[in-house]
């Protein structure tokens, strides 16, 4: 689904006041069963470090570079996912030779390009089948609100551009669940982006942060382009094309995790013809298209670059030795 717009308003006509007062009692009941499992579920603990990586709101917060980033700094690690959005139930290893975005999800079917990734439903299951697989460590990839495994470093991560939205717990706002209880579960956060809400979002706060941005790998674009998306939050995919400079004649959103029909990514080369642009898209959209359907269609690829050099080691100096 594609984030309400007032989820990330605060004030005004569109905070949509009416709408959301009525679905308050939803958070009450959605806020109660995430407690809920939170303080009955009993945690397994592995014999390798674990390090999750999580966020209070629904939706993109950077999780999947972030998890890009660790797994290249933590040597034999594996990224165990819960593969949202694909068809797979039991805990497998994921293997992009084989498996599809339908199969595992689009990003833990990214992230098995560069690395050890093992998804599955049962995150303790997951986790055990990449221990038989050799991995020293565990990056969980959105667990923050899964209590299943012992966590030695839990790190929250938040869109510097929105913070905590609205302040309301879903679906009257994007928390996941109360700041202050989820904060009081995590080690360290991770503010991406700008910095222009932090103080109004953690001034109250005393937790270790550290800053980081969305870069572009590659910067050499020409010419003018359509792009198009189906991520949590499509105006950040805008946001990042202006900023390397990329000329955008329009950018055309589609829910999140969207699996593109023929018709729509012709209809999409149509227009794009018809504009005298090419055609741009999220490397987490790319993964989700047919080889045919990728044809002529370029991508923009990013990572988390972190504002200091050594915030990445103060991380992994949070995990025990070993």
């Amino acid at each position: 689904m594609k984030a309400p717009s007032f989820w990330n308003i605060k004030e005004g006509r569109d905070a949509a006041f009416v709408l959301r007062t009525l679905l308050v009692p939803l958070s009450w009941v959605y806020d109660y069963f995430t407690q809920k499992k939170l303080l009955k579920t009993k945690y397994v603990q592995l014999d390798i470090p674990v390090i999750s990586i999580g966020n209070l709101t629904l939706g993109g917060t950077g999780k999947t570079p972030m998890a890009d980033l660790l797994a290249n700094s933590l040597p034999g690690a594996f990224i165990v996912s819960r593969g949202y959005g694909g068809s797979v139930i039991d805990a497998i290893v994921v293997n992009p030779q084989i498996h599809t975005a339908k199969d595992v999800g689009d990003e833990p079917l990214m992230l098995a390009a560069k690395h050890q990734v093992v998804i599955g439903k049962d995150r303790v299951a997951a986790a055990n089948l990449a221990v038989q697989n050799g991995a020293k460590a565990i990056i969980l990839d959105d667990a923050h609100q899964n209590p299943a495994l012992k966590k030695d470093v839990s790190i929250i991560l938040i869109d510097g551009g929105v913070g905590f939205g609205n302040g309301f717990i879903c679906p009257a706002g994007p928390l996941r669940e109360k700041p202050e209880v989820g904060l009081k579960r995590a080690d360290i956060v991770v503010w991406v982006g700008d910095k222009a809400l932090f103080e109004e979002t953690l001034g109250g706060f005393d937790i270790k942060t550290l800053f980081a941005k969305i870069v572009p790998v590659k910067k050499q674009f020409s010419g003018k382009y359509l792009a198009f998306c189906g991520i949590g939050r499509p105006d950040k995919f805008g946001d990042s094309l202006k900023d390397v400079g990329i000329d955008v004649v329009d950018l055309i959103p589609f829910a999140d995790h969207h699996f593109f029909t023929d018709d729509e990514i012709s209809h999409l080369k149509t227009r794009a013809k018809e504009m005298g642009a090419k055609l741009i898209t999220t490397e987490k959209d790319l993964i989700r298209l047919s080889a045919q359907q990728k044809s002529d269609i370029e991508t923009l690829e990013i990572k988390l670059e972190f504002e200091n050099d050594g915030d990445v080691s103060e991380i992994l100096n949070l995990l025990p030795k070993m």
